[in-house]
């Protein structure tokens, strides 16, 4: 297998893992654009949890996950496997009061197991 092949299983193992998941310029404590800084803070209003990746700190992920989505920039916002968009569609969503339902609804598919 490529490494291009493992980091693309690797991207669609970390959306269908994560009923929302974030790919961000750093963390969500310690964001590194002031893009990802805004998609941080709808989705925190939102009161619920989610997933991050780091493009930072993870090249690989950074450069394939553009082509994977047809997505060219960052932060993006994967619910329930679907890719939502960015921080302007983010930000659009969260002061229309359409992304809270959607995250809360996604945060409901989440199963505590003890497997």
């Amino acid at each position: 297998m490529s490494a291009a092949t493992d980091t693309l299983d690797k991207i669609r193992e970390q959306i269908a893992t994560h009923p929302i998941i974030l790919y961000m310029k750093g963390s969500p404590q310690a964001p590194q654009c002031g893009f990802s800084a805004q998609t941080v803070q709808c989705l925190m209003q939102c009161g619920e949890r989610f997933a991050y990746v780091d493009v930072l700190s993870n090249p690989e992920i950074r450069a394939t996950l553009p082509s994977y989505a047809d997505w060219p920039t960052f932060p993006q916002l994967y619910v329930s496997g679907e890719l939502i968009g960015g921080c302007d569609i983010i930000t659009e969503m969260h002061q229309a009061g359409e992304l809270e339902p959607l995250v809360k609804d996604a945060a409901k598919t989440v199963v505590a197991t003890d497997d």
